[in-house]
């Protein structure tokens, strides 16, 4: 059975690079017969952060708000495609992450970062982390990583040079830790209560 995959991306920048590595992988996991689905911040248009969807009374959130909660709340997993802003979190995909929390509860999470230089957004990921477990997911321990992600795609969209290769190579191993753990995941949720 296709899992339902959420793959989240957060920058707003004219010339968006990241774009690419989102798209890749929402293709990389269809083509392995998952049902992903970009989440694109720019395209969701939440305001910065005043009020989580937890915080409306039932039909009172703004609709994109609650769309896109629901979405989140029948997601099997998710991907995180983490931008490196000044070695650290990427502001837009802060803010679309943090309107919502128990819609994550008790999912894996998985960090693919990304970073114009040699890096690959490391310190990012490694901050997401960290921000993800407290909101209630299990993050993987398989990374994705792309460094120099200006050069790493062809004109269709396909991994290209020496750093798309690397990508290209290293996808399978981060798509079948995320798919072991929400295949668990999703076990535990059928055959268990909830702990909280």
């Amino acid at each position: 059975m296709a899992r339902n995959i959420l793959v989240f991306y957060g920058s707003y920048r004219r010339d968006r690079q990241g774009i690419k590595l989102a798209r890749w992988i929402v293709d990389a996991l269809n083509a392995r017969g998952d049902d992903a689905a970009l989440i694109d911040a720019k395209e969701v248009g939440l305001p910065i952060l005043d009020r989580r969807f937890s915080d409306y009374g039932d039909g009172e959130a703004p609709a994109a708000m609650a769309e896109l909660a629901a979405r989140i709340s029948a997601a099997d997993g998710f991907v995180f495609v983490a931008g490196e802003y000044n070695g650290g979190l990427q502001p837009g995909l802060k803010n679309l992450t943090d309107h919502f929390l128990e819609q994550y509860y008790w999912r894996p999470a998985a960090i693919a970062s990304y970073s114009a230089g040699p890096f690959a957004g490391i310190k990012s990921a490694t901050a997401w982390r960290g921000t993800l477990a407290v909101m209630g997911m299990v993050v993987t321990s398989t990374a994705l990583s792309l460094a120099r992600i200006g050069g790493a795609f062809d004109a269709d969209g396909k991994p290209a040079g020496e750093d798309g290769g690397r990508l290209a190579k290293a996808f399978p191993r981060f798509a079948d830790d995320l798919g072991w753990w929400i295949d668990a995941a999703k076990t535990q949720r059928e055959s268990a209560a909830l702990p909280f």
